[in-house]
């Protein structure tokens, strides 16, 4: 019999009933037989009084069930890059926008926060477009939405109509991300680290490769234009839709969505579980000080008279963040559920804003943005791979939509308030006071979430707060 995952051991006990309808599901410890739903050789368990389905996958088969493991880790790579590609192809440009359109820094700190204000509320009906049309379609028309919008704001004529293409280029990012955690859970329920750090490294190349390349190359290659900047970054999610669409496991390869519920299934938020809440306010902790850093540390640079600054320390602020890929990769069977990347990288990332306001020399500068992409990639990393491993199979995604609500109102609230903070106060370095509670905040709701049980545990009446 293959090992438990942590999500089974607890569920190990509860009264089990085999299901035969053509084919079989075994019991816990039988001998895994041919699925009638799928058709694939596996273990599952069904508790016949919480209606809680899991599966207990052999890892030596999770690449034959849904069509080569190293490819799924591709695939969920590449998706990962299309989420945050066309959004962090903003802020390189940010100064030639704000010139153009002669914005102000409330205005900036909107132009950041409206795409994250989609995020949370297009979160929830994302959730249903997943149960009616599966994640993998659902992935491929969010990826296609955003490049053809990401490319619309290039024919922005006032602040208003850039609004516009930014609200469209967040709507379609936003159908993705509830379905990334169910994609994880389908496509390798007994690799979930893994899967979840194959996405968020391609969120956080998607998130590095745009500032890192931008300035020096991008923008010359254009004749520093920024409206055909965004045409040109628009391209590469344009083949990741494609690509996604050709290679991705179809359907009846996998039917773990079936099981899980999905088709059809629950996909409004339970509001009432305190996990929702958890995740929401952990992962907002976690994205509003990165968003809000790449948002305003042109305009503090350049405040301060070192605006020359700039295009180094934002490649050292989202180039860190793959420092933080090798140590995820490193500690990838010490990431789930766990609180230590929380309390370790929680005040890390509070000294790095607290460095900015204190430090003027470009080698600390630099350092304190390195030390932030490092922080927010690591503990985004452990935040997104709890829905999954928390949550019941078939509340996946609702739990993952009702976490983004949450952690994008926190995403557009923090940076247009640190924007305010900076107008009404005159003072630039007020802009980095919100982000340094939010790392206060990352510390402890990190912690709380990570050792919080999981809805098998609970079942099995091992609720509590886990001590490890």
């Amino acid at each position: 019999m293959p090992p438990r995952s942590r999500e089974n051991r607890g569920i190990a006990n509860i009264p089990r009933v085999a299901v035969q309808q053509g084919g079989t599901h075994g019991t816990a410890g039988e001998t895994a037989s041919p699925c009638c739903l799928c058709g694939v050789t596996h273990s599952c368990t069904l508790s016949a009084y919480t209606g809680l389905y899991s599966m207990a996958i052999d890892t030596g088969r999770d690449g034959a069930l849904a069509g080569g493991f190293a490819k799924l880790l591709c695939l969920l790579f590449l998706a990962g890059i299309a989420m945050r590609l066309t959004l962090l192809a903003v802020p390189p440009v940010i100064p030639l926008i704000h010139e153009e359109l002669h914005m102000s820094e409330t205005q900036i700190g909107l132009l950041i926060g409206l795409p994250l204000a989609v995020f949370a509320v297009a979160a929830v009906p994302g959730s249903l477009l997943i149960a009616r049309i599966g994640s993998n379609l659902a992935v491929v028309a969010g990826v296609a939405l955003a490049a053809l919008a990401g490319a619309g704001r290039a024919a922005a004529v006032d602040v208003w109509t850039l609004y516009a293409a930014a609200i469209v280029t967040g709507l379609g990012i936003a159908v993705m991300q509830p379905a990334m955690p169910m994609l994880v859970r389908e496509w390798m329920p007994t690799r979930i680290a893994a899967g979840t750090i194959a996405y968020s490294s391609g969120m956080v190349m998607g998130a590095t490769v745009p500032p890192a390349v931008t300035l020096p190359f991008v923008l010359p290659l254009v004749g520093g234009s920024w409206r055909l900047d965004f045409v040109l970054w628009a391209l590469p999610p344009l083949v990741i839709a494609l690509v996604f669409l050709l290679f991705g496991p179809k359907r009846r390869d996998h039917a773990i969505a079936v099981v899980a519920g999905v088709r059809g299934g629950l996909w409004w938020p339970d509001w009432k579980d305190p996990l929702v809440w958890l995740l929401g306010f952990g992962f907002g902790t976690n994205s509003a000080p990165f968003f809000a850093a790449n948002a305003f540390l042109g305009d503090y640079l350049a405040s301060r008279g070192q605006a020359d600054l700039f295009g180094p320390t934002l490649s050292a602020l989202n180039g860190a963040q793959i420092v933080g890929l090798f140590i995820l990769i490193g500690m990838a069977g010490r990431l789930q559920r766990r609180a230590w990347p929380f309390l370790l990288f929680g005040p890390m990332m509070l000294v790095a804003f607290l460095g900015f306001i204190f430090v003027s020399a470009p080698l600390g500068i630099f350092v304190c943005a390195a030390l932030v992409g490092i922080s927010t990639s690591i503990t985004m990393t452990a935040i997104l791979a709890l829905p999954p491993a928390l949550a019941a199979p078939a509340d996946v995604s609702r739990t993952a939509a009702g976490m983004l609500t949450i952690t994008y109102t926190c995403a557009i609230v923090i940076p247009t308030l640190c924007g305010a903070l900076w107008d009404v106060t005159g003072k630039s370095w007020t802009v980095f006071v919100l982000p340094g509670l939010c790392s206060i905040g990352l510390t402890v709701i990190g912690s709380i979430a990570a050792r919080y049980p999981s809805a098998a545990e609970k079942a099995s009446g091992l609720g509590g707060l886990r001590t490890a």
